[in-house]
Formats: C-alpha cells, structure tokens, sequence
C-alpha cells in the first residue's frame, strides 16, 4: 500500500501556510526558470568579453558604456512592454524617438534651454502616443497599420524637419550631462534615469490597479470589459505611456550625442521587441515583466558590445541575436507547458 507523502515543513518543524505552497511552486516555475536563465545567458556573455577582450570589456569606462547605451533603447523597451502586455505593438517608437530628439534640437527650442529641449522631446512623444492611441482605442485601427502609419510619417516629418542635416545642440547644461564630471558615484546620469524608469514601471505593473488592468486587457479583452474596464481608455493611457518613454529616450539619446538627427532611433522597434519577448513578455498579451525586459536589453547590448571589440561583422551579430531569441522563445513555451 503505496505511503502518504507528508507536506514540506520550515526549519522549526512547522507545516507552511496551504496558501504559500502554490505561491512558492509558482514562484520557482516562473521567476527562476525565466529570470535565471537570462541572468545565465549574460553572465556567459559577460564571461566571453572577459575571455577574449579582458582588458577592454572589463574595463570600468567601457562597462559604463555598455550600461550608457542600454539606457536609451532600456526605456523604450520599458514603454513597450506595456503596449505588448495589453496585447498591442507598437512599430513606431524608433521613428518617436527620431522626431522628438530632431524638433527638441531645432534653433527655435535651444534658445530655451535645458528646460525647453526636454520639455519638447517628452511633448513630441506624447503627442504621437496620443495620435495612435486614438486611433487604435476610439479610431478601430489594428495597431500594426496604425504605428506603421505613424513609423513613416513621423521618419517623413525629422526628415523634413532636419532636410538632412545633423543640428548640433550648443546648450552647455545639457552637454554637461554627459561628461564624467557629471557622473554619481561613477554611474552616468542616463543610467540612473533608466534605473527610475524601470523601477517606476516595475511598480506600475505590478503594484497598481493600471497594471492589473493592462494584463486583463491582454489576456481578454472582452472578459476585462465585461470586468468594468474601459478597455479603449486603458489602450489609450498605454500609447501614450509609449509615447512617454520614446521622449525621454530621445532626450538621453541628445544627451548622448549631442545632437539630433533624422536617422535616430532606427530599429528601436525591433531592438524593444525583442528585448521585451526573450524577456519573458507574451507577444500575444496577457503577461508581462519588466525586470525580463531589461535583461533582455543588458543582453542585446553586451552583444553589441562583445561584437564591436572583436572586430566582428555586424551580420554574425545580428545571427547572434535571432538564435538567442529563438531560445528564449522555447524557454518560455517549455515553462508555459510546465504543470
């Protein structure tokens, strides 16, 4: 007669609460498997730069390059995480970032600062966020063709806007961001404003009744408005946090190359995308992390990174990248079907 297994108990002897056992089961199906083999993955990248380039890689400049450089693509992706856990897309952030950091640059904004390029580059952003959640959320638009619509007219208009030219920002306040001089505690002031970004959308994912209402949109929309969620207004607040982010992202990225061009965010879509799956976020809506997200965008960067000391051809890079995302894909399928 086959014996009853007893329950775990703690180290007094104790039997766990019943409500904690599925909790921790959970805990160690999904966070573990998830975030662990991504911190994995890195730490094999991290140990390859090391091995091939030990001076360089692990040199402390050029680790703070790497973290620089993450920030700007690592708050796009937040905002896209967003828009991908209410089962939405969004092909328009590059060209967002592009159009905001080339209007926030022009003669007429510098002319107002520090103050007037920032408060131009979020506005840009949000603007465009609100264009295409109006027409996704009231407009009925499939979010595909309503950010491709906006990828071209927003690529048309800093094309326009800059006829070509790179303008060259001559605010010495905001240039001065970008030198060491500037830095706390070593850590550039880009990075910390992508570490503010991401723990504020950690903390409105997962701690608020606007997260829990975005993966309920996600999951099912028609359940959530069944709920009491005004599913068209949750889509809405999402693009526009999209947009949000895209303008803060253009801001770092003129901070970071003190400059704004036409040509500025090219790919981000696709760089944020990526990021926010192998990440752990469903592409079909209805989960989301951010903590995967941006170790998604540490890993995309280190790569770069890696690629860019070795001498390495960008098209081995880009191979690099699929096949990491396809195993992260069935990562996450593989735990999906884990009981």
């Amino acid at each position: 007669m086959t014996q009853p297994v007893s329950p775990p108990r703690d180290s007094t002897g104790k039997l766990p609460p019943v409500d904690r056992l599925p909790a921790f089961r959970g805990l160690l199906a999904h966070t573990d498997v998830r975030t662990l083999s991504l911190l994995g993955v890195l730490a094999v990248l991290v140990l390859i730069g090391g091995v091939t380039r030990r001076d360089e890689f692990l040199d402390t400049r050029n680790l703070q390059l790497v973290l620089t450089q993450a920030s700007v693509i690592g708050v796009v992706t937040v905002g896209m995480t967003f828009v991908i856990t209410s089962g939405g897309i969004d092909l328009s952030v590059g060209a967002i970032v592009a159009l905001s950091s080339v209007w926030a640059t022009t003669v007429a904004t510098q002319e107002y600062g520090f103050a007037g390029i920032l408060f131009t580059a979020v506005l840009v952003g949000v603007g465009c966020g609100l264009v295409n959640g109006v027409l996704i959320a009231y407009g009925g638009m499939v979010p595909f063709i309503a950010t491709l619509a906006m990828l071209a007219s927003a690529r048309g208009l800093a094309l326009q806007i800059t006829d070509g030219r790179t303008q060259i920002v001559g605010v010495r306040g905001l240039l001065d961001l970008g030198e060491r001089d500037a830095y706390v505690l070593g850590v550039p002031p880009l990075v910390i404003v992508f570490a503010v970004v991401t723990v504020c959308g950690w903390l409105i994912l997962n701690r608020t009744t606007f997260g829990r209402r975005t993966v309920a949109v996600g999951g099912n929309a028609e359940a959530a408005r069944l709920a009491g969620i005004d599913v068209r207004r949750q889509r809405l607040y999402l693009y526009l946090l999209s947009g949000l982010c895209c303008g803060i992202a253009a801001f770092l990225l003129i901070v970071l190359s003190g400059s704004g061009q036409n040509t500025n965010g090219n790919l981000y879509e696709l760089d944020a995308i990526a990021a926010a799956i192998i990440g752990g976020t469903l592409l079909s809506g209805g989960r989301g992390t951010i903590t995967g997200s941006v170790l998604g965008v540490l890993i995309f960067t280190t790569i770069t990174n890696i690629f860019a000391l070795n001498n390495l051809q960008s098209d081995v890079q880009q191979i690099a990248k699929g096949a990491i995302i396809v195993a992260a894909v069935l990562v996450q399928r593989r735990t999906a079907s884990t009981p």
